[in-house]
């Protein structure tokens, strides 16, 4: 029997890390920024990482960085690894010179990320220290005339295998301050941040709240309103999805708002429907000038099997929350693609968020429709400074691409998305085994013939796999499941007859 490979992680050691504020590591390090380092390669940025790495980077450096980190990572292995990877990386040239400036329906944007209604944009100190840190601007927690009285605890989170959230439960509702403090806010935002852009989000239970709300904003110094139709934690009947998932009231509330200002309107949708395209059509017929989607999942995260309460749990009781985070963004993308497909709603402006991490997350989301871009989850779990992983991505795509401007880039996927009876299905993308990679774990071997097409053998004496051609449908199941990637496609060819 042949000696078995050691099994070496696809990911390096720098997924435990866990991005400590004002990182030990650093403070430790004389030569380079470790932390800032790790941090952007935790978030999809290899060629930003590679590029704060020293030419002449020596692993000696990294011994007392290594002595302080609180969770052991090898630090000086994951920077040779990326000193080796150096010299195949792309680079960043040019990518300085992006200008990422875009708007959000005709109010411009230094670049397209903002701050979402939520929490982590509740008052001014909190969005004043978004905008120093580069945040383009806020969607502020939506303001409204009824009295908030919050529960505690009202979060909950399903964790990935390495620690972070997957998914992301909340049960919070509007913001607790009143109409005039948050006026307030607004006003001394602007006067001391004058370029960077104020959503107010709002939220009415008749036509003269929504009318009177949108007016006071809008003196107060709001570029842009946002509609709070899809909140999914609201008790007061006829508010938040409960309006969603009416286009009359959609449609008669956002005339409403319209009737009290004259600067742009954006509704606000909830995924919690059928058909995102009706109650946003119902917008646009209002005088909306664009639609935000999307918002919050109705969701349960999970049930306590010594209490039997589902989480979070208040005094013993919990209730049906607001989903966000990773989990949410296949579901924002069908949706973000939905509303850009659809013809009624050519022209309006789709401002995008679910489960926005990463500036790949971001491209997806504009090649998909999206032209301005909005974050809650990722900054709640990361803090603020994701905007710099996220900002310097995006001009490193773009400069590689050569995008000139958001613009070119926002709807570009959506030719390339079809309906069912027009995808092409006469072809064959066939599996191709790397023999060196292999680990002759078996796990394709399972999988295709338990849930494929038992299309692979497997010799229990030498752990190898082989493949039979004749049975392949090209699904490729298996390299979805190889622990090592060792699994890739092949080029299309057309099956045998």
């Amino acid at each position: 029997m042949s000696e078995p490979k050691r099994l070496l992680p696809v990911r390096d050691d720098s997924i435990h890390c866990v991005l400590c504020h004002d990182a030990p590591c650093s403070k430790a390090c004389a030569q380079c920024d470790p932390g800032r380092i790790l941090r952007a390669l935790r978030f999809d940025n290899i060629e930003i990482a590679a590029d704060l790495l020293p030419e002449d980077y020596d692993p000696s450096w990294m011994a007392e960085a290594e002595a302080v980190c609180p969770t052991g990572v090898k630090i000086g292995d994951v920077l040779e690894k990326l000193k080796h990877k150096k010299q195949r990386l792309e680079g960043t040239a040019g990518a300085g010179k992006v200008d990422l400036a875009c708007d959000l329906c005709g109010v411009k944007l230094e670049n397209p990320f903002l701050l979402s209604s939520s929490v982590v944009a509740s008052n001014y100190e909190m969005c004043a220290q978004a905008f120093e840190m580069g945040w383009a601007g806020a969607a502020f927690k939506t303001v409204s005339m009824m009295e908030m009285h919050e529960a505690s605890p009202r979060f909950s989170a399903v964790r990935a295998p390495v620690g972070d959230w997957y998914g992301f439960k909340n049960i919070e509702q509007l913001s607790t301050y009143s109409v005039e403090e948050n006026l307030e806010f607004f006003r001394r935002l602007k006067k001391d941040y004058p370029t960077k852009v104020i959503v107010a989000s709002i939220m009415g239970r008749n036509e003269q709240e929504w009318e009177y709300l949108a007016r006071a904003v809008t003196e107060a110094g709001a570029d842009v309103i946002e509609c709070n139709f899809s909140c999914p934690n609201m008790e007061a009947q006829g508010t938040g999805s409960d309006i969603g998932q009416d286009p009359d009231a959609v449609r008669r509330f956002t005339q409403a708002v319209r009737r009290g200002s004259s600067i742009p309107v954006l509704a606000k949708m909830t995924p919690n429907i059928t058909d995102i395209t009706v109650p946003a059509i119902a917008a646009v017929e209002g005088g909306a000038d664009g639609i935000a989607a999307i918002n919050t999942i109705k969701s349960i995260t999970g049930v306590n099997l010594d209490t039997m309460t589902a989480q979070p749990s208040v005094h013993g009781q919990s209730m049906i929350g607001g989903y966000s985070g990773r989990a949410v963004k296949p579901i924002a993308l069908r949706m973000i693609s939905q509303l850009g497909q659809c013809e009624r709603l050519q022209g309006s402006h789709i401002s995008a968020m679910g489960g926005i991490v990463t500036w790949r997350d971001s491209v997806e989301f504009l090649m998909l429709g999206a032209q301005s871009l909005q974050v809650t989850t990722a900054v709640m779990e990361y803090g603020y400074r994701i905007i710099d992983d996220l900002i310097s991505g995006l001009q490193v795509f773009m400069a590689q691409r050569n995008y000139r401007s958001i613009k070119e880039i926002s709807r570009s996927g959506l030719e390339n998305l079809v309906e069912n009876d027009r995808l092409e299905r006469d072809t064959i993308v066939f599996p191709s085994f790397d023999r060196e990679k292999c680990i002759g774990c078996g796990r394709c071997y399972i999988s295709c013939r338990d849930g494929g097409h038992q299309a692979i053998s497997f010799d229990a004496e030498t752990r190898k796999v082989t493949l039979h051609g004749s049975r392949c449908v090209g699904c490729q199941l298996c390299s979805l499941v190889c622990p090592v990637r060792a699994i890739r496609q092949t080029r299309r060819v057309s099956p045998r007859k």
